[in-house]
């Protein structure tokens, strides 16, 4: 199947800006469909799960929109960006409960792939982690394919997923994070690749091709 005949849906989560993650597909020559419907989601060939916010809100709004167990049943490849691919791990400390708690507490994620979403250990370093950082892998994969160990990729997050053994490539700002996570058809990408110039473009050329 060519790739710009691949039905590539983007799951409306209900809290994301989507304009710019469908432009990124429609520079590709792909048309996606941006959808909460369960008849789109299981009949798509590729889907990609967005996210803005915060891991509390984003988990809100899969349980309201019934997305988690299409989500979780997902045959097809799947890709998420940035909070999007934090949903993806087991539980997140972004609960919401303000800036000084510490108490540990968690909110339940999708757990799809091994490993928590924890606040950032950065040192004397700046929270957000905003900007361009490189990302270091073995060059295996495929979804990495014509992307050398060392390329740049633009990051916005305070929270990220330890790393584990489903982790892709590694990033560090203070201490090392995920920077990408694979766990059978599910994949995820803690930077904005729409916003991380060809290196991002060639990412999700790699993931239409998988």
């Amino acid at each position: 199947m060519g790739l710009s005949k691949q039905n590539l849906v983007i799951i409306d989560t209900g809290c994301a800006n989507l304009a710019s993650v469908r432009m990124a597909f429609e520079r590709l020559g792909v048309q996606p469909l941006v959808s909460c419907s369960a008849a789109d989601i299981e009949g798509a060939d590729k889907l990609i799960l967005p996210g803005v916010g915060t891991a509390v809100a984003a988990m809100r709004n899969l349980n309201e929109r019934n997305l988690v167990p299409l989500i979780r049943a997902a045959k097809q490849p799947l890709l998420g960006f940035c909070l999007g691919m934090q949903m993806l791990a087991q539980a997140s400390e972004e609960t919401m409960t303000g800036e000084d708690d510490d108490s540990g507490a968690l909110i339940d994620c999708l757990g799809i792939v091994p490993g928590k979403i924890r606040l950032m250990e950065v040192g004397d370093l700046r929270l957000p982690h905003m900007g361009w950082n490189q990302i270091e892998h073995d060059e295996t994969h495929p979804l990495l394919s014509g992307i050398p160990s060392g390329s740049y990729f633009y990051f916005v997050h305070s929270y990220a997923l330890e790393v584990t053994a489903a982790t892709l490539a590694s990033c560090d700002y203070g201490s090392p994070f995920t920077a990408i996570v694979a766990r059978d058809n599910f994949f995820g990408a803690q930077f904005h690749p729409e916003r991380s110039g060809p290196a991002g473009a060639r990412l999700l050329q790699n993931f239409l091709a998988l």
